[in-house]
């Protein structure tokens, strides 16, 4: 009995190409938390300033904001499996910049900001690409549920191992080695995808104009009003909650009189809050009411922060670490999966463009914002604020949260969902 649930929790991996994306993936994610971690650390150390800080989360998010529609575009129109490889490799090559410059110890912040935009302009076109590949690796749609939940826990493991590595390899051997990790991680998912056998990609009859697309996206949005009220919430919390994670290295150092093993471990407990997110939403049972599970998220977030925000006992502020780590996670993928599920299959890349656009858009901005305020009023004083917005958005947006309950059907149909960019805490 054992035996056959073991095998029916890793049923996706029956699908070849799948279990190629798996593997690549899990690798390539662990290396990008790592370089996430390690050039946050790098900046900190080298300005000791929070605007800095944001600055430099500004740099590598916002071109994804800018480009991410034409990104959207890109994947409905052209092969997502070749874009993926473009990206990937743009990717790697990236980090290999990052790691000769840093090794070389001759580099001052703006080339750092510089590489930081590069990879958000990549992303711009890897994110939309990616998230729709999902369903077309799986040959047996009655196993697409089963690889969304693996896809979902492999990402957030990958959060919880990354920092906690990078912590060590930043202490031990500094940030160049921590980049040049994830540069070589990226010839795992490169290798993975290029081992893929895909049938050939047969392109759209109709093809409009990129502005004619953006347009239909557009009106498609505001036609919606399920689609547009949860990505208002979605942007509104990018904007002023989630670049909380801005502050870490000053909490780190500051508060917790550690240094970069620290950092790591305060990213590995908002992991653990995330994968155990993770394992909550798919323990959910179909039909569930997951507008009313946005809102207690929502809830859980903001109370999460407020009380991490003034603990200086390092135990028990990992303990509002992984409350916050749950909030963010569940919240988000709660936001992204309610909006796919509306989507229409036809419009799902621009979605996942607008998506992106509200996190990508609003997190930089929110970055920057905060990191400026934080010099002003401190660190905790900022992450107490921004935990006192979760709970205003979440009455904000109460009486629009209405409970709904979705049809098997509409579970079924479920496309792939990851936590922003990888990226997302």
């Amino acid at each position: 009995m054992t035996a056959l649930k073991k095998i029916q929790t890793f049923r996706s991996f029956r699908n070849r190409n799948y279990a190629l994306f798996f593997s690549g993936q899990s690798v390539s994610l662990i290396g990008t938390w790592m370089q996430r971690t390690g050039v946050s650390w790098l900046v900190y150390t080298m300005t000791h300033s929070p605007l800095m800080l944001g600055l430099t989360i500004f740099a590598s998010q916002f071109p994804s904001f800018l480009l991410s529609l034409i990104g959207g575009i890109l994947s409905d129109r052209y092969d997502r499996h070749k874009i993926l490889l473009i990206t990937q490799t743009a990717s790697m090559i990236q980090a290999v910049l990052l790691a000769a410059l840093t090794l070389s110890h001759h580099y001052v912040l703006w080339q750092i900001l510089t590489l930081s935009s590069l990879l958000g302009i990549i992303n711009a076109f890897d994110v939309p690409a990616r998230q729709p590949l999902i369903p077309s690796l799986i040959s047996d749609k009655a196993d697409l549920p089963n690889a969304l939940a693996l896809n979902s826990a492999m990402v957030n493991i990958a959060r919880l191992i990354g920092p906690a590595l990078s912590g060590i390899v930043l202490g031990k051997f500094g940030a160049g080695v921590c980049f040049s990790i994830n540069a070589a991680s990226f010839l795992a998912v490169i290798l993975s995808l290029s081992a893929m056998k895909l049938p050939p990609f047969t392109p759209s009859l109709k093809k409009k104009k990129i502005k004619a697309e953006l347009v239909e996206g557009f009106v498609y949005l505001k036609n919606t009003p399920a689609i547009r009220t949860i990505l208002l919430m979605l942007a509104a919390v990018s904007l002023l909650v989630l670049p909380y994670d801005t502050l870490l290295p000053v909490f780190a150092k500051e508060v917790f009189r550690g240094d970069a093993a620290t950092f790591g471990y305060i990213y590995s407990f908002i992991g653990v809050g995330a994968i155990g997110g993770t394992i909550f939403l798919a323990s959910l049972k179909p039909g569930t009411q997951l507008k009313k599970r946005l809102f207690i998220c929502t809830l859980l977030l903001g109370t999460g922060l407020i009380l991490f925000s003034h603990t200086s006992y390092f135990p028990l502020a990992m303990v509002f670490a992984v409350i916050s780590g749950f909030g963010s996670m569940t919240q988000n993928t709660i936001c992204i999966t309610l909006i796919q599920v509306e989507a229409k299959a036809n419009m799902r890349g621009r979605v996942m463009s607008y998506i992106a656009l509200a996190y990508f858009g609003m997190l930089p901005l929110g970055s920057l914002f905060i990191g400026f305020v934080s010099q002003k009023i401190g660190s905790p004083n900022m992450l107490f604020c921004q935990g006192l917005v979760a709970l205003t958005i979440a009455g904000i947006f109460f009486k629009r949260l209405q409970p709904e309950r979705l049809s098997q059907k509409q579970i079924s149909e479920l496309p792939e969902i990851e936590p922003v960019v990888a990226q997302n805490i």
